[in-house]
This record gives structure tokens, C-alpha cells and sequence, in this order.
């Protein structure tokens, strides 16, 4: 190949892994294997998966989609770390029934660079077996597409939310196919419980695409709430560690083609004192990667969908305008809503200002009805809502040029129901 592979283990130096070796009882080969952003997706890419700790070596192999036979690949060894993140926690089986997770694994998260841009990659990990083929497309297209979708509170003895979700990736795929998934939390109702990660995880779409995300409430909690932490969702993937102190792999930011996407995580951030940490860092990020597009995501609603009401708006507006921000997402209210660019409480005719959109659940069964005729508060702001109920299935499609982005809401048969468009910061 004419291009080189550089492959760096990032090691887990904080929380509960430890490079110490126990002996534990899982699976004789890779699982849990996903591709996260890497800083800059023109060239980087970042990988994770896990073994049985008997295992403590394993191969990652990258190659070009069209090499077929991997005859130009690129191969490395890397050592797992002890994880026991998710080990002991109270939990469901499949069948429903109670039982404590036994997770003791050894989890790796690498990070490729030298990667050629606008590509199709793929890649597997190699231990006592191979696993299956994954795949990934690096940044660096003029125009690229992503799939948006958020809330399907993955529960292992209910398969059919995963199913409604997963259905709904593939609807959009026939709407018009994409490059990666954006996700904006809560995509497993308990993210202490590894077996949800574990199923979610072998998924078609978590082997076609990068995935990147925010930490949800329900990613960040356990069974009956009895522990939260940001650490399970840092130790489920392996997202860029470029967030301030205690976030690092859970706040993050990436670039993909023109835009700067910043994520954040609602979960520590409460107060103002955590706020005020959270907001310095967006500032820091946005001056050190100036970028035609900027994307804030974060868990929680900007509006509550049923009235109207200031949720996140109210603490982030000032500094998106401040910054120039021009588009924040948001998931966990159950209800679309959607706004025209705003600056300075106003809505603007796109030339400046933030465009404010939260997204659906998608597991067919935890969706909010609201009255569209009711009254609502800031009606001068919010343009368009919907939800189809408590059985409501939904997602978006973005389309990104130099020009505009264009972002459409598709319901389950993949109707557009909303389209935005929001133009870059000239």
C-alpha cells in the first residue's frame, strides 16, 4: 500500500481497568466490536472490542474494501487491559429472568491513522478465531450523508425495540444511503448491563458503520438507578479522549468533512459549577478547530415537546450564539421538535443563528402523544413538532455540502415529514 498505518493502543488509565490479569469465563473470540471517530475522520479511525481475559492478545487487520483476498492489509498485535466496568451488576437475562452481569474482560481501543480520505474500509480482529468483517468510511468527500437517531433503550428480554430501531436504520438506508450513524443517547435502557451492550453490539448497522454518540440517562445508570457513571459508556465504545477532566471519552469532538461535532454529556452537568466546566471546554474546542459547520449534541431536549417549555435552551443559547453554533441536537423528550435559526432569541432568516432539533424515540413503545392544538410556550421559536405517540418510530437524514446541510425527518415508512436546512458560517 502506498499509504501507512500507524496503530496506537489506547490504554484504559482510569475507573475500574487495570492492566492485571484474572481468569474469567466469556467468549473465545473478539466481541463488542465497534468503530468510533477518531479526531479527524479524513485520516483516523478508532476501534474497540473485547475478549475473555484467557485471551490477551489480539490482531486488528485494516484493509481497503476492495481487497479482496487482504493481500495489501495492514496487521497489528495489541494487549488487552482488564475491565470490570459492567462485572456484578444486577441485571435481566434474555428470558427475563434476574441475575448479576459476570463481566471480567480484557478490552482494547486502538486508534488508526494514515488512513486514505473519502474511502471504504474494512477491517476484523483476529484471536483464537476471526471475527466477522467490519466496515467504515473515512471523511473527506465533498458531500456525505449520516443517519441521526436516538432513544431505543436497547432491553434484552425485548428484542422488538432493538428490532423497531434497527428497521428504522434500514428505512433510511432506502431513503438514501449514508456514511455513519449519529446517535444522541439512550440507546440501552441500562447501560451498566454489558449483555444489552453485548446484543446491541452484533447488529448489521454496528458492522456497516462508525458509529458516534452522547452518553444518555439510561446509558449512564444501572438497574433501579443503583449506580451512575459516565464509565459505561466511556468503556463501551472508545470515543476520542480529547474531553476536560472526567470526561474524557465521554465528552468529545471529531471532525467529519466540514464539520466540528462537539458532544457532550447532560449527566454531569447539572449544576452550575459543572456547566460552567462544560461550556469553557465548547469554547476551547471551537477556537482551536474552526469549522464551516458547528454541530453541538447533547442528551437532553432544548423545548419539552408536549408544551413548549425552555428545557436546555435557556442554559446554552447565549453561548451558541456567542460561538456561532449552527445546529444543536438533542434527544430524550420523545417528541420531534424543530426550530428556525435562532440568534439572540429571534428567528433569523439562516444567514446567522443556531437551528434547534431533538429527536423521536425509536423503540416503538416509549414514545409522548401531546395536543397540537393546545397553546404552547415559545411558539415564536418552535416551528414544527411530531410524534406518533406511544408507538412512535422515527429518524433523520443528514446531507451535508460547502453550501448547506439538509436534515429530514422520516417516519417508519419513510415519509419526510420535517426538512431543515442550515447554512455554514461564512
Amino acid at each position: 500500500m502506498k499509504h501507512i498505518f500507524h496503530l496506537l493502543a489506547v490504554a484504559l488509565l482510569f475507573g475500574s481497568c487495570s492492566a492485571d490479569v484474572v481468569v474469567s469465563h466469556q467468549d473465545k473470540s473478539a466481541y463488542t466490536i465497534t468503530t468510533s471517530p477518531a479526531e479527524d475522520t479524513r485520516t483516523q479511525m478508532n476501534f474497540s472490542w473485547a475478549t475473555d481475559t484467557t485471551i490477551t492478545d489480539a490482531i486488528l487487520e485494516v484493509s481497503e474494501v476492495n481487497d479482496k483476498r487482504w493481500k495489501r492489509s495492514i496487521a497489528k498485535s495489541f494487549k488487552g487491559v482488564l475491565c470490570t466496568t459492567f462485572d456484578s451488576i444486577y441485571s435481566k437475562t434474555h428470558d427475563g429472568k434476574d441475575f448479576y452481569e459476570d463481566v471480567v474482560i480484557n478490552k482494547y481501543n486502538a486508534t488508526v491513522s494514515g488512513l486514505l480520505p473519502d474511502t471504504r474500509y474494512k477491517y476484523r480482529i483476529i484471536t483464537t478465531d476471526t471475527s466477522s468483517v467490519h466496515y467504515f468510511h473515512t471523511a473527506g468527500a465533498r458531500k456525505w450523508e449520516a443517519c441521526i437517531i436516538s432513544d431505543f433503550h436497547v432491553y434484552s428480554p425485548l428484542y422488538g425495540r432493538t428490532q423497531a430501531a434497527m428497521d428504522m436504520i434500514s428505512t433510511v438506508e432506502n431513503y438514501k444511503p449514508f456514511d455513519w450513524i449519529l446517535h444522541l443517547g439512550d440507546i440501552t435502557a441500562w447501560g451498566g448491563s454489558y449483555t444489552f451492550w453485548k446484543d446491541l453490539y452484533k447488529e448489521a448497522p454496528f458492522h456497516k458503520y462508525m458509529w458516534a454518540g452522547v452518553n444518555g440517562n439510561h446509558d449512564n445508570m444501572t438497574r433501579g438507578y443503583h449506580r451512575t457513571t459516565n464509565e459505561f459508556f466511556r468503556d463501551a465504545a472508545a470515543y476520542p479522549r480529547n474531553g476536560y477532566p472526567g470526561e474524557e471519552g465521554v465528552c468529545y469532538h471529531f471532525r467529519y468533512g466540514d464539520v466540528l461535532f462537539i458532544m457532550l454529556n447532560n449527566e454531569n452537568m447539572r449544576d452550575s459549577l459543572s456547566l460552567a466546566a462544560a461550556q469553557q471546554w465548547v469554547r476551547e474546542v471551537v477556537a482551536e478547530n474552526p469549522a464551516p459547520y458547528k454541530v453541538v449534541c447533547e442528551h437532553y431536549q432544548w423545548f419539552f415537546g408536549k408544551n413548549g417549555g425552555d428545557s436546555q435552551y435557556g442554559r446554552w443559547c447565549k453561548l451558541f450564539d456567542e460561538l456561532g453554533i449552527n445546529l444543536a441536537l438533542a434527544g430524550n423528550n420523545h417528541i420531534y421538535v424543530s426550530t428556525p435559526a435562532i440568534y439572540d432569541g429571534q428567528v433569523t432568516d439562516g444567514s446567522k443563528g443556531t437551528v434547534y432539533l431533538q429527536s423521536t424515540s425509536s423503540d416503538n413503545e416509549r414514545g409522548v402523544a401531546y395536543d397540537p392544538e393546545a397553546p404552547i410556550e415559545n411558539g415564536d421559536k418552535i416551528r414544527f413538532r411530531w410524534s406518533e405517540g406511544p408507538q412512535t418510530v422515527s429518524a433523520m437524514h443528514m446531507s451535508v455540502t460547502p453550501e448547506k446541510m439538509t436534515i429530514v425527518l422520516l417516519d417508519r415508512h419513510g415519509e419526510v415529514i420535517d426538512t431543515n436546512y442550515i447554512y455554514p458560517t461564512i
